[in-house]
């Protein structure tokens, strides 16, 4: 699915109150916080997610390898945080709209 940049700036709006559903630790991308993350956007769709990296490179390939295992889309990354949206198909939460 690929989402238009209003779809996005609707969904940056949406995601502007939410607090960090995952943080990652020192313990870095392990399987559980990768499930952790997938159940949280099949319940919720949009989730905010903390990356504690110490370098950009690093951080960049947590979010990407996030992304592709979990098939989520990036809406925004400011700091350590990332917004990923993924829309659940038996049980839409968010509108696009």
């Amino acid at each position: 699915m690929k989402l238009t940049d209003q779809q996005k700036r609707h969904l940056r709006g949406l995601g502007h109150t939410l607090k960090p559903v995952v943080i990652l630790g020192n313990a870095g991308l392990t399987e559980n916080v990768l499930t952790e993350i997938d159940q949280a956007l099949t319940h919720h769709e949009l989730i905010k997610v903390r990356v504690n990296a110490a370098d950009r490179e690093t951080r960049a390939a947590l979010i990407e390898t996030i992304c592709a295992q979990t098939k989520g889309h990036t809406i925004q990354i400011i700091g350590h945080i990332l917004l990923l949206f993924r829309r659940n198909p038996k049980k839409p939460r968010v509108s696009l709209s």
